[in-house]
C-alpha cells in the first residue's frame, strides 16, 4: 500500500486486469450457456412424410429452431476431388498453409508459425434426404458456409518441405525466419454423409429449406448426432464456467487483500490519533496543574514523573528513575541514543 492507504499502481492494475478477465469469461460463459439452452430446446423433427404437414401447421410455415437429421445428396452435378479418385462431394475446401520457425527476441526461442496463404471453397446445392430410400422428402440446405460448425472430412493432405541452400540458411538465421514448407490440404463434405442440421426450417412454396436462424442462434451442419452435439456444447459451457469461477475467486482474493491492507492502515491511523490525543491531554493537565513548570521538568518518556536521572557520559537529564529501569538492555539515552555507562541521581532543591 502507498502512503495514505491507497493501493499501489501494480495492485490496482492487478485488480483491474483480474476483474476485466473475469467479466470477459463470464460474458463468454453466458453466451455459451444461452447457446446450449437454445440447442436443448430446439424442436426435433423427423425427415419423413409428415414433415410438410408439420410445417403447414406451424406459424408462418416455419419452425424457428429445429433439429433434423439426414443424408447428403447433391442437387446438381457433384464436385470431384482434385487428388482422390472417385471422391464426390458438395463442399470442397482447398488450403495452402505456410509453416515456418520465427525467432522470438523476448524468449530467445524458435516458435512454430502457421499462416494460410491461399484458401478456396467450392459448393454446389445439396439436400438432406432420409437414410431410408423411397421416402420422397428432401430438405434443401441453404448457405452451408454460414454454419458455425460445418463438418468437412480431410481427404488429402501433403506437406512439401522447403529446399534451402547454405546461403539461404544463413540468411534465414539473420532475418529470424526459417521456412519449413507448405502444407496442401483438401477437405470435402462427401455425398452420402450423415448430417445433423440445426437451424430455421421453413416451407417456401413447395420446397422445404434449412437456413441460418434469425434469432442469433448458431447454425449447425454437423456429422455428430444430436445428443453428441449437445454434450459437446455442454462440455464447452462447463469449461468456461470453471474458468470464470477460478478467475472470480482470484479477483475476490485480490480485493480481500487490498481491503485488509486498507483496514489495517485505518486501524494504525486511528491508534496514532488516539496516542496523539492522549499526549495532548497529558500536556494540558501538566500545564493546568503546575503552571507549566512541571511540564518543563517532566520525564520525556512518561510525561508524568519528574526528571531524576543524569545519564553519563552524554550528560542528558531526561528521565525518571522508573522509566530508566524500564529501558531495554543495553540501555541507551532516549535523546541521543548513546550508551549509558552510569547514572547519577538528580536532586532538585
Amino acid at each position: 500500500m502507498e502512503g495514505g492507504g491507497r493501493p499501489s499502481a501494480v495492485q490496482a492494475t492487478l485488480l483491474a486486469a483480474s476483474t476485466a478477465i473475469t467479466a470477459l469469461l463470464y460474458s463468454v460463459y453466458r453466451q455459451k450457456s444461452r447457446v446450449a439452452r437454445g440447442l436443448e430446446g430446439a424442436r426435433k423433427v423427423r425427415l419423413d412424410g409428415d414433415l410438410r404437414a408439420v410445417l403447414l401447421e406451424a406459424p408462418g410455415r416455419c419452425v424457428p429452431y429445429a433439429v433434423i437429421e439426414g443424408v447428403v445428396r447433391s442437387v446438381k452435378e457433384t464436385l470431384s476431388s482434385q487428388f482422390v479418385e472417385n471422391c464426390k462431394g458438395v463442399v470442397q475446401r482447398l488450403t495452402l498453409q505456410e509453416h515456418k520457425m520465427v525467432w522470438n527476441r523476448t524468449t530467445h526461442l524458435w516458435n512454430d508459425y502457421e499462416k494460410i496463404i491461399h484458401q478456396r471453397t467450392n459448393t454446389t446445392p445439396f439436400d438432406l434426404v432420409p437414410a431410408e430410400d423411397g421416402a420422397g422428402v428432401t430438405v434443401r440446405v441453404m448457405k452451408p458456409l454460414d454454419a458455425a460448425e460445418l463438418s468437412l472430412e480431410t481427404v488429402y493432405e501433403k506437406f512439401h518441405p522447403s529446399v534451402q541452400s547454405f546461403t539461404d540458411v544463413i540468411g534465414h538465421y539473420i532475418s529470424g525466419e526459417r521456412p519449413k514448407g507448405i502444407q496442401e490440404t483438401e477437405q470435402m463434405l462427401k455425398v452420402g454423409t450423415a448430417l445433423t442440421g440445426v437451424g430455421e426450417l421453413v416451407l417456401d412454396n413447395a420446397t422445404i429449406k434449412l437456413q441460418p436462424p434469425k434469432q442469433g442462434m448458431p447454425y449447425y451442419l454437423s456429422s455428430l448426432d444430436f445428443e453428441s452435439l449437445l454434450q459437446k456444447q455442454e462440455s464447452s459451457v462447463r469449461f468456461w464456467k470453471i474458468l470464470t469461477v477460478i478467475f472470480g475467486f482470484a479477483t475476490c482474493a485480490v480485493l480481500f487483500f487490498l481491503l485488509r491492507k486498507q483496514y489495517r492502515h485505518h486501524r494504525e491511523r486511528q491508534h496514532l490519533r488516539q496516542m496523539q490525543e492522549e499526549f495532548r491531554q497529558a500536556q494540558e493537565r501538566l500545564v493546568n496543574t503546575e503552571g507549566g513548570e512541571t511540564l518543563k521538568n517532566a520525564c520525556v518518556v512518561c510525561l508524568s514523573s519528574t526528571k531524576s536521572c543524569v545519564f553519563l557520559e552524554c550528560g542528558h537529564v531526561c528521565s525518571c528513575h522508573e522509566c530508566y529501569q524500564a529501558l531495554p538492555e543495553p540501555k541507551k539515552c532516549p535523546i541521543c541514543r548513546q550508551g549509558i555507562t552510569r547514572v547519577v541521581p538528580l536532586y532538585n532543591s
